[in-house]
């Protein structure tokens, strides 16, 4: 048996800290609360004093998370945000080791991290005090962790699984649209273990289905239960053993109660065609005016969308595991969306799916071979060049003048 290759860990830590450095840069704009960082930010300081539930149709997690920002960096945009780009920093080196994982090439994995880095949903999730960027650290970390379980030897595999369980039990600790992927986790394992059985693969070795559905399902419910601990401590209303289960039911009910419309509302078909973004925001602040829109890279967001095709075309007709499942946890994330009993969508719901795009566009460009290498490099180089262009209405950069922001409005329905 060939030795295995040593891991990139110098080519990966170089991307992470350049993702860091950019996600950081004048994070501190704007100097208010940015968005949906009114309602998490408000009920992150609620949770420092313990004073009582805040925000109750989401979990805990996310807003313990802003609320330690907050509580090492101070009450300011920096303690508001900068564990988000932390966040999306770790969202970048699990896409990297998880093509690593995947096609043990470090071209690939390169390939795909930076196409993550250069959206412009992750970096503007990257600079913002929200739940998603967090929801969607811990999911690629615990997908990650499942991916490495199936090739480690059987002394390691179970080790691997259960921290990916943990992870994803964190992911629903966030928001509760991780929960369909421990589901989706759970399947992508029968399926591949029943391929194996067919073909002589060597998935998982040393797990039986039974017990590591059985771990996967319990060690994730038990992980999110407990990111409901400070709730225990409240001055006001705490939970106690007997009331967090019910409170669940609470939970459920906040999140599907029928809203009013709202301006940014979307319909999940929608989101893959970008047709309408979001303006996190757009006013005369900080002596400028200034706008974050939450828009996709079109080169990935767009691009991203043949490579699923290829990835679901090719790995049906080269039996390939690999693309397969790539095409197919694009697909799976977009398509919760049409049967979760949400009265109103939002384009950042997208989000997760805007990085698996990353994932399919790295593996449907990856040529081992060598004679389509030039695609993969032209891929990052367009992305570099429009994430340039929409640099300004990325990172609240002052603009001219009110107006401004029709030099980036290509289609009627961007806002």
């Amino acid at each position: 048996m060939a030795a295995p290759r040593p891991r990139p860990i110098m080519i990966a830590t170089a991307i992470g800290a350049a993702a860091q450095f950019l996600f950081t840069l004048n994070i501190s704009r704007p100097s208010i609360l940015l968005f949906d960082e009114v309602h998490y930010v408000r009920a992150a300081r609620i949770l420092m004093t313990l004073d009582g539930p805040a925000n109750i149709e989401h979990p805990m997690l996310g807003k313990s998370l802003i609320a330690l920002g907050i509580r090492l960096l101070g009450d300011n945009q920096y303690g508001w945000r900068l564990l988000s780009s932390v966040a999306a920093t770790a969202v970048v080196l699990g896409v990297f080791w998880i093509l690593w994982e995947l096609f043990h090439r470090v071209r690939p994995a390169a390939i795909g991290a930076l196409l993550v880095v250069l959206n412009g949903t992750v970096f503007v999730q990257a600079r913002i005090g929200m739940l998603d960027g967090f929801m969607a650290a811990f999911l690629i970390l615990g997908m990650l962790a499942l991916i490495r379980s199936a090739f480690a030897p059987p002394d390691r595999a179970w080790r691997h699984w259960i921290l990916g369980s943990v992870l994803l039990g964190l992911a629903v600790g966030v928001k509760w649209t991780a929960a369909p992927d421990i589901a989706f986790a759970g399947i992508g394992f029968l399926l591949v273990r029943r391929y194996d059985a067919s073909r002589g693969g060597v998935h998982w070795q040393g797990m039986r289905p039974i017990p590591a559905l059985a771990t996967l399902g319990l060690v994730s419910v038990v992980t999110y239960l407990l990111t409901f601990a400070p709730a225990f401590f409240y001055a006001r209303d705490p939970l106690t053993p007997s009331t967090l289960l019910p409170f669940q039911w609470t939970m459920y009910l906040q999140q599907t109660q029928v809203l009013p419309a709202h301006t940014y509302q979307s319909s999940w078909w929608t989101w893959p065609l970008m047709i309408r973004p979001i303006w996190y925001l757009y006013e005369l602040v900080d002596g400028a005016q200034r706008g974050v829109l939450l828009i996709g890279n079109p080169a990935v967001m767009w691009g991203g969308l043949v490579a699923v095709a290829y990835c679901l075309w090719a790995g049906w007709r080269r039996r390939s595991v690999t693309l397969l499942g790539i095409g197919s946890v694009w697909v799976a994330s977009l398509a919760i969306w049409a049967i979760i009993p949400k009265s109103l969508g939002f384009y950042y719901y997208y989000y997760p799916s805007s990085i698996f795009l990353c994932l399919a566009l790295a593996a449907a460009l990856d040529d081992p071979r060598g004679r389509g290498r030039h695609w993969d490099t032209a891929s990052v180089a367009v992305s570099a060049v429009l994430f340039v262009y929409f640099y300004p209405i990325l990172s609240a950069a002052a603009l001219p003048d009110a107006e401004a922001f029709r030099r980036w409005m290509w289609f009627p329905t961007w806002p």
